[in-house]
């Protein structure tokens, strides 16, 4: 395994939730020197500056600024840090059945629903407290860092028919939690509340809400005769996430002065659910961010419309490569694989936001820098689905284009990637950050 590979399983291993991606992310870039600013003040920058911002605690920015600010040139990478799951209900404690207590929850994203039944499920996301006044609650993150659901499946001799139905969410996908009866607090309750409550060492009155979804337990790993693949879970959207945190934080940016002068990632929630969410790519969050760097003094001289003409971004998502049991999906010429590099992904509906243009410079950069690069359209009458470019291009009208890694079972609880595909997307963050 390469150590690329073992920084990849830190963030995947931490990813359990939104805002524990966040949580990680910040954590890898504080210990890389980047100063954390508040989003509402006056942003301080100063040349050779990094900086990261959380205006939200499953929202993301970070950007480094050259040695020469002229043109305010930039290069941007957006990433989501949600994965399809499953939301705990706002009112979940279901009761128990057959002796069983359960608990509600409602899918969150496109979920492959089959791959979740049997599988350890922890819970993990953000706890509302009493704060020191009603708008000012205290926001804490929550993990009960071990497995605490299991959704069970039925036994075909039940059903013999049970493989060719379509799964009742409410009905098949509700976890099940303890035996009824059995002592989680000390007042003996078994609600989901007194639950949460013990594990993070709260009252149960003081939890006022919170935003919680289920994560498959179990640890990626390296698989194969020959160790090419890379199974686990959350890999959309947490592998891309990583490349480009990694990505920005050891990049070697010189900044002559044809060089990018602004290297910035933007890290949104809420892809999954269509990003219309003040934390998602479909807000003004990340233009307010744009204007908060360059109305900073070290900015004064540059027009900021003059900087986006000069500018260009990257939406970094997964791409499904050539599945070798349904090879009839794919396209008949434009098709990827796993292994043989980055996706640079194309739509004519614009569901991907590449255009001829920045496909031009994404091919010879990837040749220049020896990057595994391939491209794929999706088979015609199969959409697929939308990714951050076109939303965000829309906000910053700039040149963009979608890419990612190739990856089979898109969606499904646990994921397969080709480990040299993301040492190929980190390679390609790194350079983006610093080349000509």
């Amino acid at each position: 395994m390469t150590d690329k590979l073992k920084e990849l399983f830190g963030y995947l291993e931490a990813a359990k939730s939104p805002v524990h991606v966040v949580k990680y992310a910040e954590e890898r870039l504080a210990a890389a020197g980047f100063e954390k600013l508040d989003f509402d003040k006056r942003f301080e920058l100063s040349a050779e500056g990094k900086y990261y911002c959380t205006p939200y605690e499953s929202l993301l920015f970070a950007f480094k600024v050259g040695k020469r600010i002229n043109s305010g040139k930039m290069h941007i990478a957006c990433a989501h840090t949600d994965s399809p799951s499953f939301k705990i209900k706002p009112v979940a404690d279901m009761g128990a059945r057959a002796g069983i207590n359960r608990i509600n929850v409602e899918p969150y994203g496109g979920a492959l629903k089959r791959t979740w039944f049997d599988r350890p499920l922890g819970v993990a996301g953000e706890l509302v407290l009493k704060g020191e006044s009603i708008f000012a609650p205290k926001k804490i993150a929550f993990d009960s860092d071990e497995p605490w659901f299991i959704i069970p499946s039925l036994a075909p001799h039940m059903d013999r028919e049970i493989e060719e139905k379509k799964i009742d969410a409410q009905k098949e996908l509700i976890p099940i939690c303890n035996l009824d009866g059995s002592a989680v607090a000390d007042n003996g309750e078994n609600s989901l509340k007194s639950l949460l409550a013990a594990k993070a060492g709260v009252s149960a009155e003081d939890i006022l809400d919170y935003d919680l979804n289920l994560y498959v337990c179990e640890k990626p790993c390296v698989c194969g005769a020959n160790k090419d693949f890379v199974l686990a879970s959350r890999i959309d959207n947490v592998g891309s996430v990583a490349a480009l945190v990694q990505g920005l934080i050891d990049s070697e940016n010189e900044n002559a002065e044809d060089n990018n002068e602004l290297s910035i990632i933007a890290l949104f929630d809420n892809e999954e659910i269509g990003s219309r969410t003040k934390q998602g790519a479909d807000s003004m969050i990340f233009s307010w961010i744009i204007d908060r760097i360059f109305a900073a003094d070290a900015f004064k001289n540059v027009d900021k419309l003059a900087a986006l003409s000069h500018s260009a971004m990257l939406s970094v998502d997964g791409a499904h490569a050539v599945h070798p049991n349904y090879p009839e999906k794919a396209d008949e010429t434009s098709k990827a694989y796993l292994g043989k590099g980055i996706v640079l992904k194309t739509s004519a509906s614009q569901r991907y936001v590449s255009d001829s243009g920045m496909s031009g410079i994404l091919k010879q950069l990837c040749a220049k820098y020896d990057i595994m690069l391939q491209v794929q359209a999706n088979r015609s009458g199969t959409p697929g689905g939308q990714t951050l470019g076109p939303i965000e291009s829309s906000f910053l009208p700039i040149p963009a284009a979608d890419l990612g890694m190739p990856m089979l079972a898109m969606h499904s609880s646990m994921e397969t990637i080709a480990g040299k595909d993301y040492d190929a997307l980190y390679k390609l963050m790194c350079v983006w950050n610093s080349a000509e």
